[in-house]
């Protein structure tokens, strides 16, 4: 089953805003998609749901206490009123979307055919509601206005449990937001402790307020709520709705932060900031005279700027490199010096570099007492095809191992003559085949290995991976591939001496 997409989705709630209206509703809905349509962007239209008939005690009808009770009744549509602005939603291109406040609901927005289910701020504990929008099926998106750390945890895990397909929206319920108390910094809090869960942002600022839609993206959110309404003969909006202009000026304001921002990814830079950086760069000059084949120390050069096209720059240098030509005092050195094949130092250096980075990206600590030991099946420079790194954090009667793949990376067929294991991915994408069959393990997932079964494994974007095991013992290991087996340990791995090596120099061990 296709799961459905939270990113990126701008979601318009209709509200009440319709004034109890079914035309004045549909003319809001055609506005709205005419923008969504110019602006190119994907959308929701929202609509709330209440049995109104069982949601308002029977003494509170009449009743001037409570302000949205009044409100409430006198905008009520039909349910066949609601049908058609559904239907008015679907033809303008926007997903249908609906909020129900009581269980009825829920049955009225599957009747409706409405894909998507929001649970408002105000029903985010509800659970008597919150258990019946489980057993619909349909993704949801929840606002956390008001809810402490805790609530959210048994929201999340409420919808975990049942196998829902959430986001949730950081949410401010005063009407309208304040500056200075839209709290933005907690889109960084639900981020930092649900990483896995895509995090919106259910705005209640003023319409003219384009600053914390760029903010709250900058900040990682993906999911955008804004309530939308059409003035009109004795229809005044409130202050925290928006008319078809407003939102296309939200919605440019919003791709204006995307565009600043950029990917998420580290991407190669423009040419024309390398070339820039280049002309402050420093070169690598003869100090003195050098013949060819002569081995280059670094008192024979010096570093200075301009770099001249064609030059070694001064982050290329490595000492003990062998002249390729003769080169009089003060000549600049040939780029071609770098184009060397790189060391066995180097090619480990440069392995320990991405390996720590990906550790440091999953937030995990590993021990200083940790070995490392780089698995190369064929050879250092296939690494990045084939292999792993394998860091030991403890191995007595028990094993524990973290296993790092980079991406595209395999793990060919082996399995152990007596170690059991079990593999949890901590970080990243994982697919291991195990005796033929195929198990993809997104993180979190658990997979068993016994001895004597094969098994392989590889990623696409990296892995990082955890290892509970039996004693890992030497030469336990035994590969599909002949040739991987007829290696001496030494050949097909390589250990290096705990986590804080010297990365310039790493101290290695056969």
């Amino acid at each position: 089953m296709t799961r459905f997409a939270f990113d990126p989705l701008f979601v318009f709630d209709l509200a009440n805003n319709h004034q109890g209206s079914l035309d004045h509703g549909l003319r809001i809905v055609s506005a709205i998609g005419e923008v969504v349509r110019g602006e190119g962007v994907r959308a929701a239209l929202k609509v709330q749901l209440r049995h109104l008939e069982s949601f308002i005690h029977p003494a509170a009808r009449g009743s001037k206490e409570n302000r949205h009770v009044e409100r409430f009744l006198s905008t009520a549509l039909s349910g066949e009123d609601f049908g058609r602005l559904i239907a008015a939603v679907r033809t303008a291109g926007l997903i249908p979307m609906a909020t129900p406040f009581d269980e009825k609901s829920v049955d009225s927005l599957e009747e409706l055919g409405v894909e998507v289910v929001k649970i408002g701020s105000c029903s985010a504990t509800d659970w008597p509601l919150i258990r019946r929008v489980c057993a619909s099926g349909r993704p949801v998106i929840a606002s956390t206005g008001g809810m402490s750390l805790i609530d959210i945890d048994r929201l999340v895990a409420t919808f975990t449990t049942h196998d829902v397909e959430f986001a949730l929206m950081h949410c401010v319920s005063i009407y309208p937001t304040p500056d200075d108390a839209l709290r933005l910094n907690q889109i960084d809090v639900l981020r930092a402790r649900y990483p896995w869960i895509t995090v919106g942002f259910s705005t209640h600022e003023t319409p003219t307020n384009l600053t914390a839609v760029q903010l709250a993206y900058a900040k990682g959110a993906r999911i955008f709520e804004r309530h939308v309404g059409l003035p009109a003969a004795g229809i005044v909006l409130n202050a925290y709705s928006s008319t078809p202009e407003q939102v296309r000026d939200w919605i440019r304001a919003h791709e204006h932060a995307r565009a600043m921002c950029g990917g998420t990814r580290r991407a190669p830079s423009p040419l024309g900031e390398l070339e820039s950086l280049r002309s402050l760069m420093r070169g690598v000059f003869a100090s003195r005279p050098i013949a060819r084949g002569q081995t280059i120390a670094r008192d024979d050069v010096f570093f200075a700027m301009p770099l001249t096209a064609g030059q070694l720059s001064c982050s290329q240098w490595t000492e003990g490199l062998t002249a390729d030509g003769d080169y009089e005092q003060l000549a600049p050195l040939s780029l071609k010096l770098a184009e060397r094949e790189k060391t066995r130092e180097q090619l480990v250096s440069e392995i320990l570099l991405q390996v720590k980075g990906a550790l440091s990206s999953a937030r995990i600590a590993v021990n200083r007492d940790a070995s490392f030991e780089i698995s190369h099946h064929y050879g250092l420079q296939r690494f990045r095809e084939f292999g792993a790194v394998i860091v030991t954090c403890v191995n007595r009667q028990y094993c524990k191992k973290l296993l790092v793949l980079l991406p595209r990376q395999k793990h060919p067929y082996h399995m152990h003559r007596t170690k059991e294991e079990t593999f949890q991915l901590l970080a990243g994408d994982l697919e291991l085949e195990r005796d033929g069959t195929p198990i993809t393990l997104r993180p979190g997932d658990t997979a068993l290995v016994g001895p004597g079964v094969w098994h392989k494994f590889h990623t696409l974007g990296g892995a990082v991976i955890e290892e509970i095991s039996t004693t890992d013992s030497p030469n336990d290991s035994v590969y599909e591939d002949w040739r991987i087996n007829s290696l001496a340990p030494a050949e097909r791995k390589t250990s290096v001496r705990g986590i804080e090596t010297n990365l310039e120099q790493p101290e290695l061990s056969e």
